[in-house]
């Protein structure tokens, strides 16, 4: 990452030829709407993923929702955890979900709906997280490929991740954020060193790392993390998963003196 800017990628950026074929991806996603993953999964005959999600403690977790949500903030990041995986794990594509983290409730959350639970190294901080996830999942799942996936993804769609998976061709490959500068999800074939590069400035990172900018129509649920209450707005409109819903329920419950109330 040294001498890169935070200058942004732009989302629709086509991949670079030679490493990544706009025109397969774009065919990929055309077939997944028509005929559905199942479809897809078995004209395509690809190998599922394996997706390592790194999740923080939710007591320090998602900081800059604290102004606008100071009571319901470590919820929110536990649902968005929860959300996720539980949306990862739907996808055809996926054979299995790591959560790396060392929070307990985020763990036992996870495990209830499917994921398999990887201590978290704490000292090394996100990426060490990553690389650690990687290596467990290279060991235990051999042959497949390992995708680093976001946590905070609480408006995730099955379709949309198994599409942005089948157009991983490339050895890496990743899917710049909404804001156009961060990450979402790095993949990596199998056999491939994952290399995550996360961090402020990140999408130009992996870019300049060698990994392909994944682009394909109808994948905001994929882009849309959440880091702030705007955010987090836009992802409510895309419509979020049951956990975030539920939570959200209780913060306009609490804004209005109700409850009960549907995101």
């Amino acid at each position: 990452m040294k001498g890169l800017t935070s200058a942004t990628i732009t989302p629709n950026q086509k991949p670079r030829r030679g490493l990544g074929s706009s025109t397969a991806a774009s065919w990929c996603w055309s077939l997944l709407s028509a005929m559905g993953e199942s479809c897809l999964m078995a004209d395509l005959q690809v190998v599922p993923w394996i997706l390592a999600i790194p999740v923080k403690r939710t007591a320090i977790a998602k900081s800059r929702l604290a102004a606008a949500y100071p009571q319901h903030r470590p919820e929110l990041a536990r649902a968005f955890a929860v959300d996720t995986t539980a949306a990862a794990l739907a996808s055809g594509l996926v054979r299995a979900v790591l959560v790396v983290t060392d929070d307990p409730v985020v763990a036992a959350d996870v495990t209830a709906v499917g994921a398999h639970v990887v201590p978290d190294l704490a000292a090394d901080g996100l990426n060490g997280a990553l690389r650690h996830g990687a290596t467990i999942a290279a060991v235990e799942f051999p042959g497949h490929g390992v995708a680093a996936l976001s946590a905070d993804l609480p408006a995730l769609r099955p379709a949309e991740l198994t599409a942005v998976l089948a157009a991983c061709t490339a050895p890496r490959s990743f899917v710049i954020d909404q804001p156009g500068t961060g990450t979402t999800l790095l993949a990596a074939t199998a056999g491939v060193e994952l290399d995550p590069r996360f961090g402020i400035g990140s999408a130009l990172a992996h870019q300049a790392s060698g990994a392909v900018p994944i682009d394909l129509p109808n994948m905001d649920s994929v882009r849309r993390d959440v880091d702030t209450a705007a955010d987090l707005a836009h992802a409510v409109q895309l419509g979020v998963g049951p956990a975030t819903a539920d939570v959200m329920s209780l913060v306009l419950g609490a804004a209005t003196g109700t409850e009960g109330l549907a995101c």
